[in-house]
């Protein structure tokens, strides 16, 4: 297969998917020569999956930089909402998206990509030349600082995982700009379009997404519990405590098992990435489950390996759980250790009734950023408020009839 031909192949898959409603996303899409800015010896099929492709590892081995998948790409270029002219910025280099805006904003355009590795940089201005888009500037800088030489930007994206909206980011942007960013809000990573709503920003678009995690000044990693060694790890994203040496004497205990009547068509893969937000939505102690599934068979089976919501106490825990029901759908349950795993169990599995009843009403969250500090006037919904140091975000579910 030629590059020609997979640049297309992946362009009508992308439309299919929806992730592509744009005629000139498309163009842009089908111009762009992806495979040039992949790491050498990639083939041709790997370079135009629609996947993440690795362009840079640290000594541990993780993912220090990389190419996203094309339908994250795709969604952040639609709904940043660029037009010819328009001046953008992005956070986060690597060549390739940098090159696919510059198509859509055209020769009038201004792109500046940012990043704080100085060989990342040096890929990213090589292949943008080899690509033909030499009017791209790559910059060598920390990205929380944005980059105010030029003026007011129309658009930021944001191709890095942030926990925090640093002042830069929207003092640079103007008042009808957009700003897309994967923002991390008590361990759930949501790709948000932003926009001024007065005083503050409200989400137009959410999806969940994964990034690699943003470095420099703007590095704020969750905190990692280790329950058995790298087999186990529990992530927590707030001033949530726990006793971790009593957590891992929990899983010596017995395993609480409890059955939600709730099921879940496996078609409908959206309902999983709100049921997550939901459940971490909840003003109570709450982390996120990591295992190896062969390495802790017979004793841990969570509903998500990579990503598992979990009710906590000091001492005790319960994670989602879902197991085939019938040949179409699945059944959510819930798994709980430690002296108070019953009550865990059972709090877990009244969330997911309460979210089955908003999900069937279509009722979804709204996302709003603030400053930090802002005072939220009361309200009889359910409201998750995620404080950093320079914002506030609130997570608010409409209320549903009962």
């Amino acid at each position: 297969m030629t590059a020609e031909d997979a640049r297309l192949r992946l362009v009508d898959q992308l439309r299919a998917q929806g992730w592509i409603t744009r005629p000139e996303v498309a163009a842009a899409f089908t111009a762009v020569p992806r495979h040039l800015f992949a790491p050498a010896g990639t083939s041709i099929e790997s370079a135009y999956a629609n996947d993440v492709v690795v362009t840079r590892r640290g000594s541990d081995g993780k993912a220090t930089s990389s190419i996203s998948a094309p339908w994250l790409q795709a969604h952040m270029v639609e709904t940043a909402g660029l037009t010819p002219g328009a001046r953008v910025l992005e956070i986060g280099s690597g060549g390739y998206n940098a090159a696919l805006i510059a198509e859509v904003v055209g020769p009038t355009g201004t792109v500046v990509s940012i990043d704080i590795d100085a060989q990342v940089v040096t890929h990213a201005q090589e292949a943008l030349a080899r690509a033909g888009y030499p009017q791209v500037q790559v910059v060598h800088a920390d990205g929380v600082h944005g980059h105010p030489a030029n003026g007011l930007w129309d658009a930021v994206l944001v191709t890095v995982e942030a926990s925090d909206l640093p002042p830069a980011w929207t003092d640079q942007l103007s008042r009808a700009g957009r700003l897309v960013v994967p923002l991390r809000m008590r361990g759930n990573t949501r790709c948000l379009t932003l926009q001024s709503a007065g005083d503050h920003l409200a989400a137009t678009a959410s999806v969940q997404c994964g990034f690699v995690a943003m470095q420099g000044h703007g590095r704020d990693p969750a905190r990692q519990v280790p329950l058995r060694g790298d087999d186990a790890v529990l992530t927590l994203d707030d001033d949530t405590t726990t006793n971790a040496d009593a957590l891992r004497a929990a899983l010596d205990g017995p395993r609480v098992e409890a059955s939600s009547p709730v099921t879940l068509d496996m078609s409908m893969g959206a309902c999983l990435e709100s049921l997550h937000l939901w459940l971490a939505s909840r003003p109570r102690p709450y982390g996120v489950l990591r295992v190896d599934r062969d390495r802790t068979a017979g004793l841990l089976d969570p509903q998500d390996r990579f990503f598992c919501p979990t009710l906590l106490t000091s001492d005790s825990l319960a994670y989602l759980t879902m197991r085939r029901h019938d040949t179409t759908t699945w059944q959510f349950g819930g798994h709980g250790f430690g002296p108070h795993a019953t009550r865990l169990t059972s709090d877990l599995m009244e969330l997911v009734a309460a979210w089955d009843q908003h999900f069937r009403a279509g009722a979804g969250p709204d996302i709003t950023v603030h400053p930090a500090g802002t005072r939220l006037p009361d309200t009889e919904r359910l409201r998750l408020l995620v404080p950093r140091r320079h914002t506030l975000t609130a997570i608010t579910w409409p209320q549903t009839s009962r």
